[in-house]
């Protein structure tokens, strides 16, 4: 399994074109920054439970695993196929300060009979000090307007979750299943066999989490495109998930926060993770 590894004086980035364009491990003054499932990464027929997996064309599920198109119905798994194809690397650099590769998937034969669109995807990966930083471009080289939503999946390492403190731009979520606005107070129950909540209406366009048992703190920010985080974890897993959507789950059928390119067009966006040692 071909790995691409930048490295700068500070920290170093480890990329796995060849399985959804995937970072896998991001090193920050020796401290490792995400989660990985070495046993899933093992397995092909998996998907990767670790890093940062790509959401692409959709975040989340639909139902049914079904969407409509002009009439016609589609089937497409959850989280789309951004995470599970080669994704192919064009350009890289690298220097004492900062690194930087751009990675690209295409549409092709397999995404066409379940996504009806041809796309071009670039990715640049750029490490600087103690940030990590997603540049994106989305463009559609179809004839008709295409519809999408982006995000990503980091899985950050937690061995102590009850050392969390969380500062997340929106005081409401739903939880997945259930179509009830609740209010969110600023904490989680991690007593719970599993978290999954999706915060609308945000009122800022960053996060923050303070591990206090790492001495860590954690800022993600976000272009406005993404209008949903997304905080999911599993009891008793040393990973939490924060995850920028551009849309909530079955935004192909429900129109909510899609994006829709049109023919020819590019779509822009940017995430950013900041580390600092406390």
């Amino acid at each position: 399994m071909n790995k691409l590894n930048l490295q700068t004086q500070q920290s170093q980035l480890e990329v796995l074109p060849a399985r959804g364009g995937i970072i896998t491990s991001w090193q920050v003054q020796g401290q490792e920054i995400f989660y990985l499932d070495k046993e899933r990464l093992a397995n092909p027929e998996l998907s990767i439970r670790g890093g940062i997996p790509i959401l692409f064309p959709i975040c989340g599920d639909l139902p049914d695993n079904t969407y409509t198109h002009n009439g016609q119905q589609y089937t497409l798994k959850q989280h789309g196929f951004a995470r599970n194809l080669p994704w192919e690397v064009i350009q890289q650099e690298a220097s004492p300060q900062q690194a930087w590769a751009m990675l690209r998937l295409e549409s092709n034969e397999q995404t066409k009979a379940v996504y009806p669109f041809e796309f071009q995807l670039q990715f640049t990966y750029q490490i600087q000090g103690n940030t990590l930083e997603i540049r994106q471009e989305y463009a559609n080289l179809s004839s008709t307007p295409m519809p999408f939503s982006a995000g990503f999946h980091p899985y950050f390492h937690a061995p102590d979750k009850s050392q969390l403190e969380f500062a997340i731009p929106s005081n409401q979520y739903q939880e997945k299943g259930s179509k009830e606005i609740v209010s969110f107070g600023g904490n989680f129950d991690f007593q719970r066999e599993e978290i999954d909540f999706a915060f609308g209406n945000l009122n800022g366009n960053s996060s923050c989490v303070t591990d206090k048992g790492r001495k860590l703190q954690l800022v993600m920010e976000w272009d406005d495109i993404f209008s949903t985080f997304v905080f999911w974890t599993l009891k008793g897993k040393d990973f939490y998930c924060a995850e920028p959507w551009t849309a909530p789950r079955n935004a192909l059928n429900t129109g909510e926060h899609l994006t829709i390119l049109a023919p020819g067009a590019t779509q822009t966006a940017t995430i950013r993770l900041i580390t600092k040692f406390l």
